[in-house]
């Protein structure tokens, strides 16, 4: 698929508009990227470069707003979302970042993708005062409210995904020889400490191989080779959906079979187990804390019919199994309510409380029992996660969500 590198949600029809109030004064107290007519919003996603894979996620935001300024807008105001590809590369993503809030004067920036990408702009945001709302990423370094305040994340805790896995292995195998491979950044350590973590005495004598790769790397078989050699019967992969998918592929042709996790960004049916082959993804454990829409046994509940209406129409193209464009769908919920909640209020300082107050409020396309809550101090928001198992067509639930706080 051919992706622009910038994308409006505000069509011709809205651009005269837009032409005919520029000049017209913004609200009083409004911050920059407010008119009366119009919310100014930008973000980047991976539209290029080695994950984009995940531009569903991206595509699902823009086509959200999309929604939304059909139904009306939010208080009158239409949303124009300005997505650019940061081709999951740190220094485009300050490029466009800096354009966004220097050039187009954004209001916000809503739900950036990406852990390198977004550390890259942790700093210059935050100088800036300008809020980088629920971005997708659940690295610790991003829930400072202390130090950085308008960067506000919307992701399970890795360190703290880590530690479920752990507490599985432990359950099922209290003995294992682990091999852990994981990519070199901020995403893959804290997967890797939260597993140490969770084994707690036990990981010096059970991690029998730790490797880390880059992102750049065209391939990891050698490693899927190493870990079989030093006689590991549990694999786990903190990584992207591309290693994941070689990591299955290649254990499967070596005859190698041993309990296999993958991180829960690359535990998608399309992106990951449909390319890696079915038959040699069954038995894969991954964790999730959203809805399958692809799963024929939630095809009834409201939220996946919702879902399927709203890609029918809006993202025409979408594989159901993609599970890269459910985060973008649910962050711009998400970021939906925050700017509902604001009222005529549209300052950045109002936006920050209304989206670190969060209570009794959670996307649709959430599993039951996912709690979603945060506070001025602690902005985690997202508590409970869904080990799943995929059985060859979907993720067959393992259990039940499992409260994160407890585990580190």
């Amino acid at each position: 698929m051919k992706h622009l590198t910038r994308r409006s949600l505000v069509g011709m029809a809205a651009s005269t508009l837009m032409t005919t109030v520029v000049s017209r004064a913004k609200a009083k107290n409004d911050d920059p990227g407010v008119t009366d007519a119009e919310i100014k919003l930008g973000t980047t996603a991976y539209y290029s470069g080695p994950a984009s894979t995940a531009a569903a996620y991206g595509l699902a935001q823009v086509a959200y707003f999309q929604m939304v300024n059909d139904r009306g807008g939010i208080n009158g105001r239409k949303v124009n979302l300005i997505s650019l590809d940061n081709a999951f590369s740190p220094p485009k993503a300050i490029e466009q970042t800096r354009k966004l809030v220097e050039s187009d004067e954004v209001f916000a920036i809503a739900g950036s993708l990406g852990t390198p990408t977004n550390a890259a702009i942790q700093k210059y945001l935050n100088s800036k005062g300008v809020p980088n709302l629920f971005l997708t990423s659940g690295a610790e370094r991003f829930n400072d409210p202390k130090e950085f305040p308008w960067i506000v994340p919307f992701y399970p805790i890795y360190v703290s995904q880590g530690a479920l896995f752990a507490k599985h292995i432990l359950g099922e195998r209290p003995v294992a020889k682990i091999a852990v491979q994981y990519e070199n950044d901020d995403l893959g350590r804290d997967y890797v400490k939260g597993l140490k973590q969770g084994l707690g005495d036990k990981a010096a004598s059970m991690i029998v191989k730790e490797l880390s790769h880059e992102l750049s790397d065209p391939t990891i078989d050698s490693q899927i080779l190493d870990f079989k050699a030093s006689g590991a019967d549990v694999l786990i992969q903190f990584t992207q959906s591309k290693f994941a998918a070689q990591g299955i592929r290649v254990a499967a042709g070596l005859d190698w079979h041993p309990m296999h996790l993958i991180a829960s960004n690359a535990g998608s049916i399309g992106t990951t187990f449909i390319p890696a082959g079915a038959q040699a993804s069954t038995g894969v454990i991954t964790a999730t804390w959203e809805r399958n829409p692809a799963d024929p046994l939630q095809a009834d509940h409201p939220a996946v019919k919702d879902f399927k209406a709203f890609a029918a129409r809006y993202m025409p193209n979408l594989d159901l199994n993609n599970a890269a464009a459910l985060p973008g769908y649910n962050n711009a919920y998400m970021i939906e309510q925050v700017l509902k909640r604001c009222g005529n209020e549209l300052t950045r300082a109002n936006l920050l409380r209304q989206a670190t107050s969060l209570r009794e409020i959670a996307p649709p396309m959430f599993i039951d029992e996912i709690g979603v809550y945060n506070s001025s101090t602690d902005y985690r928001a997202i508590h409970h996660l869904q080990l799943a198992r995929f059985d060859g067509t979907g993720l067959a639930p393992i259990g039940k969500p499992v409260l994160l706080d407890d585990l580190g």
